[in-house]
């Protein structure tokens, strides 16, 4: 299916979502960029950017246009099909996201200058929206499909593993809100016919996230596991 008209030509690589999918830091303060499904929906103030970036590189990689249906989010995986409503008008639009920001206040989304113009934001500059998810990786998702996640699976990060289970308990309880984000879970299995217990840590976005805390080096030995 073919992505809708006006949101421009789609940067949709692995590589691309491996890198924007990285926490970030601006002006001191961290970003985690978040899975999310269709159906989910948020709240807040929208703003919008135009010819001061028309042209230059968005954070996926491609070239923003002010004239092409596309917005900047902080924490949405690129390629995200929004539907974002002016609240003062019920006014509409389709976007999709290829871009990072807004970084002022409150904001949660910025929109490209012909998207704020459909829904009578730009006069204002900012304004209340709603924003529902409908759609990845450029392509809105038919109507009555059942509600899906951008990507298939959790990362989970293996940092331990113990014979026994009051072993595993108290190890895994040091190890809850790493990092303020991070929790430590067990889970029971079998290994050489004999019980084992594995500690996980739970709570990143992606894998490019999990493999960049393990390269830190804070657990030696630790590795990838998918749930």
């Amino acid at each position: 299916m073919a992505p809708p008209e006006g949101t421009g030509s789609i940067n949709d690589s692995p590589a691309m979502h491996r890198a924007t999918m990285r926490p970030y830091t601006i002006d001191g303060k961290m970003y985690t960029p978040t899975m999310v499904s269709v159906g989910d929906y948020f709240s807040g103030i929208s703003s919008w950017y135009g010819k001061d970036f028309h042209g230059k590189k968005t954070s996926n990689g491609e070239v923003y246009n002010m004239y092409e249906m596309t917005a900047a989010h902080k924490t949405l995986p690129m390629n995200t099909m929004l539907k974002v409503t002016n609240l003062k008008n019920n006014k509409s639009i389709v976007v999709r996201v290829n871009d990072r920001g807004p970084f002022v206040g409150t904001r949660i989304i910025d929109l490209s200058y012909t998207a704020a113009t459909r829904i009578d934001l730009v006069a204002n500059g900012t304004g209340p929206v709603g924003i529902e998810v409908i759609g990845f990786a450029g392509v809105v998702a038919p109507s009555g499909s059942p509600k899906q996640s951008v990507v298939e699976t959790d990362y989970l990060i293996q940092i331990g593993a113990f014979r026994n289970k009051e072993g595993a308990t108290r190890f895994a309880q040091s190890n809850m809100n790493v990092n303020n984000r991070y929790n430590a879970i067990i889970k029971e299995g079998t290994f050489e016919n004999e019980p084992i217990y594995r500690v996980w840590l739970k709570g990143f976005g992606s894998e490019a996230e999990a493999s960049d805390f393990i390269a830190k080096g804070s657990y030696k030995g630790s590795f990838i596991v998918r749930e």
